[in-house]
């Protein structure tokens, strides 16, 4: 699966999906883009969009775009407390369909 990484959480999370394709926001040359923008030059070119920010599905359509939204909950975005959410986020990730959102959390 294509994964773009939000700017929200920390690259090295990208390591922990090894069997993903995992670009980050920075890499792609997206940094400081707005939420609705990077959502649309997301879907054209990643199946999910990964990210810390819960309030996403309060201010975008996420029905009007090709991409799956998987939002990582934790009191902090530090590896060390994402890390726990890994299992779920690979097993997630299986059966991950296009528009579909999803809260990840402990």
């Amino acid at each position: 699966m294509r994964i773009l990484l939000d700017e929200s959480l920390p690259r090295p999370l990208a390591l922990l999906l090894p069997r993903h394709e995992v670009r980050t926001v920075a890499a792609m040359g997206w940094t400081g883009t707005r939420n609705g923008e990077l959502l649309q030059l997301a879907a054209g070119e990643f199946d999910a969009f990964l990210t810390a920010d819960q309030n996403l599905a309060h201010q975008q359509n996420l029905n009007a775009l090709p991409i799956a939204v998987v939002v990582l909950v934790a009191s902090t975005n530090r590896i060390e407390l994402l890390r726990p959410l890994i299992p779920s986020l690979l097993r997630t990730l299986e059966t991950l369909a296009p528009r579909q959102l999803v809260h990840i959390s402990v």
